[in-house]
């Protein structure tokens, strides 16, 4: 369980996720320097920086931006994400080297599209360990895509609504999103009786019918809305409220092995080259820069610090 988002502010963008999930396996926002090895027999590459779990050496980025404000997350895709199509692509990466290789040779979403269409992602594992099922939401502050390999082949939709989840695939999320095209953010008028008096009890009813519950097509609807409606005072204030509407409390979403909850959101400013994180309720945002990166050779690595959250 995840949600994705970017969120554009005084031309800016800000792009981030939530990761839910019943445990952590060593998350580290990791900077990965122009020269340092992100996927084989790749030179130099764009600067990268996210959040990702380091395995024998490798940073297997969740989400993460490049030098050029390009930004990208990967989200689970578990029952539809299929790999080793396009055999005939001249490019064969394996599943964990597809967000660094965007990220390390694309300065733009056009670029990226383009790229994908020479992809031909494997099913090949990393140190035995399956390819992670997952679909992908890619954001410049231009334009946004989706991006997924079903077994109807590689699928790259543009995304006006800027916020990805789980299942279904991203078609289905947008005939689902178009059952509550009704939702608005205005005071309700009585259209059941016009001409009758039927005044709002309250506020908030324009939105009567928008899901509460946790679920991925939910929260995409969710997600989509509040996006579409925010008016924050700056710009991850609104990513933050975006994501936060899409957040999962722990104890609230039973789960084989405990309870999926927000283990982390993420919100990246990609004009200012910053990462940003928070873990539990109420705790202060922990950043990087790629300033910090400078004359590096190894990557920078922060673990986070979950604090019993």
């Amino acid at each position: 369980m995840c949600t994705a988002a970017s969120y554009r502010f005084n031309g800016k963008l800000y792009f981030g996720r939530t990761l839910d999930n019943v445990c952590s396996y060593g998350e580290e926002v990791v900077l990965s320097p122009r020269s340092y090895p992100l996927w084989r027999g790749g030179g130099d590459h764009f600067a990268v920086m996210g959040m990702a779990a380091v395995k024998c050496g490798l940073p297997l980025y969740y989400d993460a931006v490049n030098e050029k404000g390009l930004c990208m997350a990967g989200l689970n895709f578990t029952s539809s994400a299929h790999y080793g199509g396009n055999e005939s692509a001249p490019v064969k990466l394996a599943q964990y080297e597809f967000l660094p290789y965007i990220l390390g040779t694309c300065q733009t979403v056009e670029q990226a599209v383009a790229a994908i269409k020479n992809i031909c992602v494997t099913r090949e594992s990393f140190n035995g360990i399956p390819p992670a099922p997952l679909h992908w939401l890619i954001s410049d502050g231009k334009r946004d895509v989706a991006a997924e390999f079903t077994r109807e082949g590689t699928k790259v939709y543009d995304n006006a609504f800027g916020v990805l989840t789980n299942e279904p695939p991203f078609e289905s999320q947008l005939v689902n999103l178009a059952a509550h095209m009704h939702a608005s953010a205005d005071e309700a008028k009585n259209r059941l009786c016009p001409g009758a008096e039927l005044p709002p009890f309250c506020s908030g009813l324009g939105g009567l019918g928008l899901p509460g519950d946790y679920s991925s097509p939910s929260r995409f609807v969710r997600a989509a809305f509040v996006r579409a409606h925010v008016l924050p005072r700056s710009g991850e204030e609104g990513l933050w409220q975006i994501l936060l509407s899409a957040a999962v409390p722990r104890g609230c979403c039973a789960a084989k092995g405990g309870w999926q909850h927000t283990m982390y959101a993420s919100c990246i400013d990609a004009h200012a080259g910053e990462y940003a994180y928070v873990v539990g309720a109420g705790r202060a945002a922990v950043r990087m820069n790629f300033c910090e990166g400078r004359g590096l050779a190894a990557p920078l690595r922060r673990p986070l610090d979950f604090g019993g959250a």
